[in-house]
This record gives structure tokens, C-alpha cells and sequence, in this order.
């Protein structure tokens, strides 16, 4: 519709010139002594027209030649952005489909195009890393520092990453440390390295960090907290002053846990501060019922045995079918000499729960009332329960075997 109108207005516009020219009588003069020229308007008019286009048409291919050469180099620069901009999609292509020799390939050619070549040499650096060529690797991070768009942060990460990816956990430190500032995915990375370094106060610190920035959840953090703790408690179970200290500096909540209050519980019984262990398990278990601590309960000895004893015939009224605490009755009595209540307790966590653990009590305990045939028994059971545990328990100390002529409680 638009053209319609457009013909429609340059063909009136042509017929009106026309009627205007017939019309149109007028003429000029032109008089340069000793010439004299005389033109019709019309023809003045056109032949002015005429000459105003081609001055201009001249005009604009002057400028254009002029242009030229700065229009071949924006072409070739445009050229050459297009094909680094394909190679660099191209090398990670090959990168995310696994082909790292295609990748390094590729990597490497984009990078003498000039244009992205710091994020080229991270990409063939990572390339180079999965071909185990690490030479190479080492020789494009290197080089990526030197190109002007080379992020640094890029870069220190990619590096951190290879070197703990590698376990060399103290470079990719070294490496971290050079960060201005941290994101999430920097702090995951350091509490990779600082977990093979073993510097928990420092992997607690980020455990924290990260739960703020809400990178862990509340269950994750207090997993990794909880297994930090218990490899700090384990290292400083060496001295008891220390391990005291240790304990009193922990957090309420953190002494509160269960499974912390076990390794710390462990810790004491080690050094042989059974008292102590035994605080630990009491308190812990009066606000959460666990069998593990039940069990290490059973082989602490106590100053005073019988309130022992009668502490865990408390927690048995509360919880009859525990395995694991009658298995403690079991190694209590026995260490107390009370030779039929051990093998009635032991006997009764055998009923609830199959244990190689309570064969072998039972078995210590037949063995030393002089029932051979009995003791042999239950230690070929102990046996074929231990070969079918996937997943046995922390072993803990056996109970000392009776004396030859018991006395019966």
C-alpha cells in the first residue's frame, strides 16, 4: 500500500513538473563579452539538477575510497573476532563432550587469535590436566597471567582446582591465598584442600562461612562440624590437659552432641581417664539415647563398679530391648565377677540382636567357667558374623576372662 502511494506521488509530481515546464516561457542570458548564451529556464533548471548529482555521486565515491582502508581492517577484525569467538565455542564443546586432546587442540589456536586468549589458555590448562599433561598445563596457566583479559580470579581458581584435583592441597592453598576476595565457590574449594591438610580450626572457620552464605544446609554443617570436632578430639587425644582444654572450648551445643560426645568419650578411655569418659556417655545419654556410647558405657571402668552397675539396670527398665546396653550389663558383671548375671545379660542381647561381639564375651566367659565345648561355640559364631559384617563396629576392648574357679553370684 505504502509503494502504491509513492508511485502515485512521483507520477503526479512528474506531471506536474511537465505542465509547469510547457508553461513556463521564461529564459536566461548568459553574457561573458564577447560571448553570449542564451538558455530556456527549463533547461538551466535540469541541466543544474544534473550537475548537482553528479557532483555529489563524485563526492561520495571520493569518501568512500577514502573509508576503504578502514573498512577492509573493521572487516578483517570482525573476521577475526567471529572465528576466535567459534574456536573458543568450539574447544568448549569439545571440552564438555570430553574430547580434552580436540579441546587443547582448539584452546590453543584460539589463543594466538588474540581476542579471550586468558579464558583459551584455562580451558587448554584444564585440557591439559584431564590429558595428564601437566607440563603443559602448567605452561597455559602461565601464560593466561600475561594476556589483558585474563581474570585473575579465573585464573587462581582454575589453578586451585587442578592442584587439589591433583592433591596437592598445599599449592592449591598457596594459590587461594592470592584470591582478593572469596566466593562460595572458592570457600568449597579451600575446605577441600584445608580437609587433606588436616587443618580443621581452619575447616571449621569455612564450615561456618558457608553455612552463612547459606551454601550448606544446617544437616551438611553440622556433619562436617561434626566429623572436624572429632578429628581434632582424636589429635589432641594424646595429651589429657589438652583434650580437657579442648572439650571446655567447645560450644554447648557442639558438647551436646551425641556422636561428638562419643569420640570425645573415646578419647578419655584412651587415655585411660575412665571417670571422666564416663561423665561424658551419662550426660549424653540422660538427653539422647544412643548405643554406641551404651557400649563404650560397658567397658569403662569406674571407681565405684556396683553404682555403675546399678545406673545401667536403671537405663534397662527404660529400655529393654537394647542389645547394646545388655551387652554392657554383660562386660559390667563379668568385670565385677558376677559370672551369672553377665551370661544372662549377654546371653539375652544375643536373643535380641546376633553379635560377633557378645559370642566372644560369652565365649571368654564359658572359657573361664571351664565349658570348652560351649566356648568353642560361640567363638566359631563370633567368627562367621564377623565375616559376613560389612560394616563392623568400632572394636572395643574385650572384658577380662574370669578366673579359672568362679564363684557363683
Amino acid at each position: 500500500m505504502r509503494a502504491l502511494f509513492w508511485v502515485l506521488l512521483l507520477a503526479a509530481l512528474a506531471v506536474a513538473i511537465t505542465l509547469a515546464a510547457r508553461y513556463n516561457a521564461g529564459y536566461v542570458l548568459l553574457v561573458l563579452h564577447p560571448y553570449r548564451v542564451e538558455l530556456s529556464l527549463n533547461f538551466l533548471i535540469a541541466l543544474m539538477l544534473i550537475g548537482f548529482a553528479a557532483l555529489y555521486a563524485l563526492l561520495r565515491a571520493l569518501a568512500h575510497a577514502l573509508r576503504l582502508p578502514n573498512q577492509v581492517r573493521r572487516f578483517r577484525e570482525r573476521r577475526r573476532l567471529e572465528r576466535a569467538a567459534d574456536s573458543l565455542y568450539a574447544a568448549l564443546r569439545a571440552y564438555f563432550e570430553g574430547r580434552y586432546a580436540q579441546a587443547e587442540k582448539v584452546a590453543a589456536q584460539s589463543i594466538e587469535l588474540k581476542e579471550h586468549s586468558g579464558l583459551a589458555a584455562v580451558i587448554a590448562a584444564r585440557a591439559a590436566h584431564e590429558l595428564r599433561a601437566f607440563e603443559r598445563r602448567d605452561s597455559y596457566l602461565a601464560r593466561s597471567a600475561y594476556y589483558h583479559d585474563a581474570d585473575q580470579t579465573m585464573r587462581i581458581v582454575a589453578q586451585a582446582e587442578l592442584m587439589l584435583h591433583a592433591r596437592q592441597y598445599q599449592a592449591a592453598l598457596a594459590a587461594l591465598e592470592r584470591l582478593p576476595r572469596k566466593h562460595t565457590a572458592a570457600l568449597r574449594l579451600e575446605l577441600k584442600a584445608q580437609q587433606q591438610a588436616r587443618n580443621w580450626d581452619r575447616y571449621l572457620e569455612l564450615v561456618s562461612q558457608l553455612e552463612r552464605a547459606q551454601a550448606l544446609d544446617e544437616t551438611q554443617a553440622a556433619e562436617l562440624r561434626r566429623h572436624a570436632i572429632g578429628e581434632n578430639i582424636a589429635r589432641k587425644a594424646r595429651d589429657a590437659d589438652e583434650l580437657r582444654e579442648y572439650w571446655q572450648r567447645l560450644a554447648a551445643r557442639e558438647r551436646q552432641d551425641v556422636k561428638i560426645a562419643a569420640c570425645a568419650a573415646h578419647a578419655f578411655a584412651r587415655l585411660r581417664l575412665f571417670d571422666e569418659a564416663l561423665t561424658l556417655v551419662q550426660q549424653s545419654l540422660e538427653r539422647n539415647w544412643d548405643s554406641e556410647l551404651v557400649a563404650l558405657y560397658g567397658v569403662c571402668s569406674a571407681s565405684d563398679p556396683r553404682r555403675q552397675i546399678e545406673r545401667a539396670e536403671g537405663w534397662l527398665r527404660a529400655h529393654p530391648t537394647d542389645p547394646a546396653l545388655l551387652l554392657a550389663l554383660g562386660r559390667l558383671c563379668a568385670r565385677s565377677q558376677l559370672w551369672g548375671k553377665a551370661k544372662s545379660y549377654i546371653e539375652a542381647s544375643l536373643s535380641l540382636e546376633q553379635s560377633f561381639q557378645a559370642h566372644i564375651e560369652l565365649a571368654r566367659l564359658h572359657e573361664g567357667l571351664g565349658e570348652a565345648d560351649a566356648a568353642q561355640s560361640h567363638y566359631q559364631a563370633s567368627l562367621r558374623l564377623a565375616e559376613h559384617e560389612i560394616e563392623p563396629r568400632p572394636q572395643l576392648p574385650l572384658m577380662p576372662a574370669p578366673a579359672a574357679e568362679p564363684t557363683q553370684a
